[in-house]
């Protein structure tokens, strides 16, 4: 056994080569080599090579990007050279158990935004216990205890190559992917520091007769009028809140309609916010005496202007300035947030900002948000509020390249330090007491003694002596090595099978080529060793699988007929090792479009392909990767085309739930709870032209704690690159097997309801037979009792995998927040970015069963609620007429009403866009909440007449049809798609520039980007790369004109103005008023 503290031998990833380039991907340029440093393409803010924030050195970076698309699959550009990335990683690791300072090294972080710090370990749970009744013994290596060991690192660098046409492959960390490689921070001294400082006042929209124009003042001045207690004293008690304002205690916010406005439409942009003061709890208002409202948590921003309001006529809006109505702040700078300042937490920077973190206590926010960054006592408070209590957990979030890395522990074989009776794990909040003896959980209260090997005296502050130098007892997240205790059998290999479509629909066209191509070139970046395993196998009406031993000279298809009862026909060969099968895989992959270019079958037997896959994987588990073109019409699992009842149906989906968002039978959703028993999760890649019932398909996926990619309508010209470095990021980017995750809070508050990609089979754990960077899970809390004034609360993640290098880790985060009887401060620190992502989730969790009337009716009454609850207990308005928002939710309105217009709650579109918009929020990390409802639109036509600045992409603008020039050419992204609009009357010289043609009429349906040999259409690449890079998605490029379906659906995102009957955001607003003044006693 390793020495605690020493290296852990069989624990580094292989090396890999530091100099492999992704160049000329499709017109991107991706991470070039890092000594050329001329330009600055990297990000928000220039970042000297040499400066890093908090004094520390940044590795080297020595990671590449994924691989090119494949060869020959669009015009332009040449095949791209293949062969690993390489990359090599420290082990960081540090003694728990000496009694000296630990050995701490850190691993190599990488400058680009796919390599985390480290791969993952599974598992959670104490040691090995019989499983819960009625699923039999757990096949996977962790106990399914009541009490999870959670944990988790990724410890393996995503090995990545590209070249060729450019690529998006693996996305940079930083939001910053540029052609001369990464960018470092700017000198500490030289970067914007959070102010402190008084905070600003809410922003006041007066609603009275005359036409003033818009400004701001303190709302807090004197008691407020109506308010049932002085909101500047300490808890008032709210034992009976007011009537049709608060969803019931513990309730959700989509629980009952109250009749509002309908709406639809789909957009998204990235939000950027100036820097953050780093604010600490305030200290308790003196009785009797009302404060200025302090906007806990919020960016001061420019100071306000005195008695900021707007003039909303009841009967006409003209008087109404759109320019002064909240906005996007939009900032290029880079935040420095320290999560503990004095011993008090501080709120995080927004989630769409660039921020870099330094970990004093509390873990990043990347890691755990919290939608409220002061915690109610009492749940008739919360009520009060009507805001959400929630927790975005992230665990494998990717770090900035300039934060610290991840410390890992090993207490060796007695495993890390924890509570007795809840099993927390030691963090920052357990207090020592008895001279370091005994120490304190701060979730149950227990005390507990202290292990003697773990001993240490206490100094004159009450802190170990040692505090300092034990990661586990100074930051907010660590990761623990696993001991045996936690095992039932050995860590899984990382096992990949691909099941790829082969039907007369997806050889025709070209899906199964493009799945071919892609493998293809991905094998090069699986993970080398003995432990990686791989398999194939194509279906039709049939099964074919492939014995891939070395031996045999070409690859012998086996065929598996029945499709009701299926089988495996080799349990040895079918899932080989790679080192064992490279050539014959390479050889088949490039034979089979070939082989079945003559294929005259035209079903589809998905269920029982999965089926047959997950035979050959279940003694190992692993990820299941299919390709699937056509609707599964034979075997189990077939499905029947409900699409055109859809389109007959459109009115009753106002009215009732859409039945076609309900999967179609029980039998995939049955058979994925079985694959997640055995830690086999499922990808989907669906590449069709035609209605595939994603409904119904996406149940395997969504239990399995896969993914959904969806190429509608596919394209063999421009679709295979991004089929190719979707499939290669989801197999380098940092993740763990076999997870468990269980979330803990202190006495007072528990978990109500996990969301997410994932299946659950006891109450307080989720079982994750996959888990990666991307994912995030949504907690639900409740009170479970009063908190006490002045007290922290706390929340703990564990979670436990398996790394795709078969280390076992357990990633620990843990929050600490202050708790408040005072409703104001709740609003200072409310946070933005968790409490839209909780709106957004909780509403695509309720389409399937509620009509859309009603979700969107909801989704207006919990912002109508909000800000009902704020105006009348927090602000003290002489005049009726006034619209208030709190600093830290003025956007609310604005984020609401472009999620009323979302291709999610819109009446019309396809069911599988609705359906796929549905599986692609559930697990929608909190950073991409917004872009997704919200785009970002930026200007490129001008780009050679803008001054320069330190960041590559220009400042985003209003989603406004007033911006939209017709000698404009404009690039719109939301995170899955990228639309570049031309006008009708671009100059003929600019088109040239861009894409090569003379006339907005020569644009293409198929549009492929190709990089042209000047200025203006270097800088739009190296903005498309720099996006593609920031969103970890390569984005569907799509060529935009009016007059054409294309500048529909462009439109369709300009969420501003009037859609339909959907109304603008002034008009929004104005309803808003009118419903909180309803409300007004």
């Amino acid at each position: 056994m390793a020495t605690p503290g020493g290296p852990r031998q069989g624990n580094f990833p292989p090396n890999y080569n530091s100099n492999a380039l992704a160049n000329n991907m499709e017109n991107l340029q991706i991470n070039q080599s890092n000594q050329q440093q001329s330009e600055n393409f990297g990000g928000s803010a220039y970042r000297p090579p040499n400066a890093t924030p908090f004094g520390q050195q940044p590795p080297r970076f020595s990671g590449s990007r994924p691989g090119p698309p494949p060869p020959g699959v669009f015009s332009g550009g040449q095949a791209p050279p293949t062969g690993p990335a390489q990359t090599t990683f420290s082990p960081s690791l540090v003694s728990a158990r000496s009694t000296g300072p630990p050995a701490v090294t850190q691993p190599a972080f990488f400058a680009s935004r796919p390599p985390p710090p480290g791969a993952s370990s599974s598992s959670i749970g104490g040691p090995a216990t019989s499983a819960p009744s009625g699923f039999g013994p757990r096949p996977g290596p962790f106990p399914s205890s009541s009490s999870s060991p959670l944990t988790s690192r990724p410890a393996f660098p995503p090995h990545m190559v590209t070249s060729g046409p450019a690529s998006n492959g693996s996305p940079s960390f930083t939001p910053v992917l540029s052609q001369d490689g990464p960018r470092l921070p700017p000198d500490i001294s030289s970067m914007p520091r959070p102010l402190v400082g008084p905070p600003q006042p809410p922003t006041k929209l007066s609603s009275g007769p005359s036409s003033q124009t818009l400004q701001m003042r303190p709302s807090f001045g004197a008691r407020p009028s109506g308010a049932s207690s002085a909101i500047g004293q300490p808890a008032p008690p709210f034992s009976a809140p007011p009537q049709s304002m608060i969803p019931p205690p513990g309730s959700l916010p989509f629980s009952a309609p109250q009749g509002m406005l309908q709406s639809s439409g789909s957009p998204y942009g990235m939000q950027t916010w100036p820097p953050q003061p780093q604010q600490v709890a305030p200290p308790p208002l003196v009785s009797g005496h009302m404060q200025q409202p302090q906007m806990f948590g919020m960016p001061p921003g420019p100071p306000p202007l005195p008695n900021q309001s707007m003039a909303l006529n009841q009967t006409a809006q003209s008087k109404i300035n759109p320019n002064q109505i909240p906005r996007l702040p939009s900032s290029s700078a880079v935040i420095l947030h320290e999560t503990r300042q004095g011993n008090q937490a501080n709120p995080p920077p927004p989630a769409t900002s660039d921020y870099i973190v330094k970990d004093t206590g509390n873990c990043s926010p990347r890691y755990m948000r919290c939608t409220i960054n002061q915690i109610p006592c009492t749940v008739d408070l919360l009520s009060t509020s009507a805001m959400q209590l929630a927790l975005l957990v992230q665990p494998l979030a990717l770090p900035h390249p300039s934060e610290e890395a991840i410390q890992v522990v090993d207490f060796g074989e007695n495993g890390p330090v924890r509570c007795s009776r809840c099993k927390g794990y030691i963090n920052p909040f357990m207090k020592f007491i008895d001279q370091g003896k005994r120490f304190i959980c701060n979730f149950c209260g227990f005390t507990d003694e202290t292990p003697r090997d773990y001993h240490c005296n206490l100094g004159p502050d009450g802190r170990r002596r040692d505090a300092d130098e034990r990661p586990e007892l100074c930051r907010g997240t660590v990761d623990f090595v696993a001991s045996k205790e936690y095992m039932v059998r050995d860590p899984m290999p990382a096992v990949f099978f691909f099941l790829i479509d082969v039907s007369m629909n997806a050889i025709q066209t070209g899906a199964t080529a493009a799945a071919c191509s892609a493998i293809n070139q991905v094998i090069a970046d699986l993970p080398e060793g003995p432990r990686t395993m791989v398999g194939i196998a194509t279906f039709d009406s049939t099964i074919h699988f492939y014995n891939l031993k070395r031996a045999l000279q070409q690859p012998l298809m086996l065929i598996v007929p029945d499709v009701q009862d299926v089988y495996t026909p080799l349990h040895s060969d079918v899932v080989v090792p790679l080192s064992e099968c490279r050539q014959n895989l390479e050889i088949l992959l490039e034979s089979l479009p070939t082989m079945f270019q003559n294929n005259r079958t035209a079903d589809s037997a998905f269920g029982a392909a999965i089926k047959a896959a997950f035979l050959a994987m279940k003694s190992t588990g692993g990820k299941l990767l299919v390709f699937q073109s056509v609707l599964p019409s034979i075997g189990i699992g077939s499905l029947s085309t409900r699409e055109a009842e859809g389109r007959t149906n459109v009115s009753a989906g106002e009215k009732e739930a859409h039945k076609l968002l309900q999967p179609a039978d029980k039998s995939l959703k049955t058979m994925a709870i079985e694959f997640a028993e055995y830690q086999v999760s499922v990808d989907l890649f669906i590449t069709t032209q035609t209605y595939v019932d994603i409904t119904s398909l996406s149940v395997v996926p969504r239990t399995t704690g896969g993914q959904v990619y969806y190429y509608y309508p596919f394209s063999a010209l421009s679709d295979p690159a991004k089929l190719c470095n979707d499939l290669r990021w989801n197999v380098t980017r940092p993740q763990g097997f076999e997870a468990v995750m269980r979330v803990r809070c202190s006495q007072g508050i528990q978990v109500q309801e996990y969301s997410g990609n994932f299946c659950k089979r006891i109450p307080t754990d989720v079982d994750l037979p996959a888990i990666d960077c991307d994912k995030a899970i949504m907690v639900t809390l409740k009170h479970d009792d009063k908190l006490q004034e002045g007290s922290e609360c706390a929340f703990q993640c564990a979670l436990l995998y398996t790394s795709i290098y078969g280390q076992r880790r357990i990633r620990v985060s843990t929050l600490s927040l202050p708790c408040t009887s005072i409703l104001s401060n709740m609003f200072r620190s409310a946070d933005m970015d968790a409490q839209f992502s909780c709106i957004l989730k909780q509403a695509a969790n309720e389409i399937p069963s509620a009509p859309l009337t009603q979700v969107r009716d909801q989704a207006t009454n919990v912002c109508v609620n909000i800000l009902y609850s704020y105006r009348k207990f927090c602000s003290t308005v002489s005049s009726a007429g006034q619209l208030i928002l709190p600093e830290a939710l003025k956007l609310l309105p604005l984020y609401i009403l472009a999620l009323l217009k979302s291709s999610g709650l819109r009446s019309d579109g396809r069911i599988d866009d609705k359906s796929f918009w549905i599986n692609y929020v559930s697990p929608l990390p909190t950073p991409l909440v917004i872009p997704l409802v919200y785009p970002r639109m930026i200007a490129i036509h001008d780009l050679n007449e803008k001054e320069s600045d330190d960041s590559i992409i220009p400042t985003p603008i209003p989603l406004s049809s007033e911006n939209v020039t017709v000698e404009g050419v404009y690039l719109l992204e939301n995170g899955e798609e990228c639309l570049i609009y031309a006008g009708d009357s671009v100059q003929p010289n600019v088109l040239q520039k861009l894409f090569g043609i003379s006339a907005v009429a020569e644009i293409s349906n198929q549009f492929v980007m190709q990089q042209q040999d000047n200025p203006l259409s270097k800088k739009v690449n190296a903005i498309i790369n720099e996006i593609r890079g920031q969103r970890c998605s390569y984005l569907r490029l799509r060529l935009c004109r009016k007059g054409d379906p294309s500048g529909v659906a462009f439109f369709s995102y300009m969420v501003e103005d009037k859609i339909g009957s959907m109304p603008s955001y002034v008009e929004y607003l104005i309803h808003i008023h009118r419903q909180i003044q309803n409300k007004m006693p």
